[in-house]
Formats: C-alpha cells, sequence, structure tokens
C-alpha cells in the first residue's frame, strides 16, 4: 500500500472526506491550498477542508464540484462506496474522448 493510500486509509470521517483527503493528496496539495483554489476565503480555507475531510461537516453538492474541478475528478468519484468502483470513475475521467467513446460503445454492446 503506498503512502497516500495508508494515510487516506486512516482519516477519520466520512467516506467523502476520506476520498476529498486521498485524492487531494495525490494532487499535492495542502488543505489551505485546497481550499482557496476551490473559492474559500483563506482565512478558512484550511479549517473548512479539514472539517470536509474528518466528516464534521457536510458538503454542498455545488461545492463538491468545485473540489472536482479543482481536483480534475469526476464529482461521482468522491460518493462511490466501494474502492474498485472509484478507481473506474477515476480511470473513466481521465480518459480522453475517444477511448471513453470505444469504452461506453464495448459495454452498451454487452
Amino acid at each position: 500500500m503506498d503512502e497516500v493510500s495508508r494515510v487516506a486509509e486512516q482519516a477519520e470521517g466520512s467516506l467523502f472526506g476520506r476520498r476529498l483527503k486521498h485524492i487531494r493528496l495525490e494532487a499535492g496539495l495542502s488543505q489551505k491550498a485546497l481550499g482557496i483554489r476551490a473559492g474559500l476565503d483563506p482565512f478558512v480555507a484550511s479549517a473548512r477542508i479539514n472539517r470536509y475531510e474528518r466528516g464534521i461537516h457536510k458538503v454542498d453538492y455545488q461545492f463538491v464540484t468545485r473540489l472536482a474541478e479543482v481536483l480534475n475528478v469526476p464529482s461521482a468519484y468522491f460518493y462511490a462506496e466501494d474502492d474498485d468502483l472509484a478507481d473506474l470513475i477515476l480511470a473513466f475521467g481521465r480518459e480522453d474522448a475517444a477511448t471513453l467513446e470505444a469504452l461506453l460503445a464495448s459495454v452498451r454492446a454487452r
């Protein structure tokens, strides 16, 4: 298990919080940097992201979409209950249009 996975696995709080922490660490961003890039006031950015990661505060969907945009992941990634599904969502979100089109055609043909 790599360091990012280990730290995220140990994260307290919700599924959303664990996924947020994992992808934030993978992106190499501090809590404060992520919060600022997502539009939070610099004075509260770190504390707010920390509370989201720990599951203390719930995140509204509009802000989830901003976080997803900053982190370059689909919003659905944060809500995937299964780790394998979360990995598939990440992979899907990072593919180019031609690859996605071919993949979808293959899935729909089944």
